[in-house]
């Protein structure tokens, strides 16, 4: 079971998996699942939503660029501008869509994110990729 540090810029992954997400009304459309960090920098890139089903059976796997997320301290949860409707919308994905570089620009522009390997270093503004749930950015990579 993870420990919470809430005075902490840290945050462990286990506390990020299963973490709310909300949509730009603030209706709760999933949760994070799991994280994808790149091997190389360490920075999250992607948040892997699980998305509608019911008692888990028929949810579905959407990721979601970690850009496109935002901690709110009053709802628990991550906030994004990212739509029901986009998500339903949103390019085909598959295990093989992580090696392709044309996918991963495909769904940039779906949801209207500039694209991490063209942010400032890498990373999205405010410095995150990080994991820490302190306002409504990041602070702390893993």
């Amino acid at each position: 079971m993870a420990t919470a540090y809430p005075e902490s810029i840290l945050i462990s992954s286990e506390e990020v998996e299963g973490t709310n997400i909300f949509d730009p009304n603030g209706n709760q459309i999933g949760q994070i699942d799991h994280l994808m960090i790149d091997k190389s920098s360490g920075q999250v890139r992607y948040a892997v939503m699980s998305f509608g089903g019911f008692l888990g059976l028929g949810h579905s796997h959407y990721p979601l660029p970690w850009s496109s997320l935002n901690y709110d301290k009053g709802l628990e949860g991550y906030t994004t501008n990212v739509t029901e409707s986009q998500l339903k919308d949103a390019p085909e994905f598959s295990d093989d869509s992580w090696a392709s570089r044309d996918w991963e620009s495909r769904m940039h522009q779906h949801y209207k994110v500039e694209p991490y390997w063209s942010q400032s270093g890498g990373m999205r503004a405010g410095g995150s990729g990080d994991l820490s749930q302190s306002g409504t950015g990041v602070s702390r990579s893993l």
